[in-house]
């Protein structure tokens, strides 16, 4: 059997730090959701296709082979976890990860890792419609001012201006 832990909460409240911890000590494949949504966004960009384009969308998501190693996420072989956190990447992901039929598709791809490794996957909604099975299912949450300070010091991590 194997084993699947899902941790779900909102945007900041340390959902992927503490995935990462949990899936280095136990050995478990780290999955963050977020990040292929964001990976959407960015080939989609890449590519000049528009949320209201669902049926190039759906093409599009098909021919991108994404994988994880250590925390970085590949797309067709190509490292692109630096370019998944750009302000052009933020803020157009709600755009496309909103769409029904591209939250399918990825709900499925996350669901086949699942079904083959042991894995610990972070995101929204991952207890909920994920891994409704989940082994084990976390809700981790934090105050505000505490996801807001996560946030901003991520960025300047990064060198992002921020003001």
């Amino acid at each position: 059997m194997k084993i699947s832990i899902a941790i779900d909460g909102p945007a900041g409240a340390g959902k992927s730090t503490i995935a990462k911890l949990i899936g280095e000590k136990y050995n478990l494949m780290y999955i963050n959701t977020g990040s292929m949504y964001r990976a959407v966004t960015l080939f989609a960009m890449r590519k000049g296709v528009e949320p209201n384009q669902v049926g190039d969308l759906c093409e599009l998501i098909d021919t991108l082979k994404m994988y994880f190693n250590n925390d970085n996420l590949f797309v067709n072989d190509i490292d692109v976890t630096d370019e998944l956190r750009s302000i052009e990447v933020t803020n157009n992901v709600s755009r496309y990860a909103s769409i029904l039929e591209v939250r399918q598709k990825l709900v499925e791809m996350q669901q086949e890792i699942a079904k083959n490794y042991n894995v610990i996957m972070d995101g929204r909604d991952i207890g909920t419609v994920v891994l409704k099975n989940a082994t084990l299912k976390i809700f981790l949450t934090a105050r505000a001012e505490e996801r807001a300070k996560r946030r901003y010091d991520e960025l300047i991590a990064k060198n992002v201006k921020v003001d």
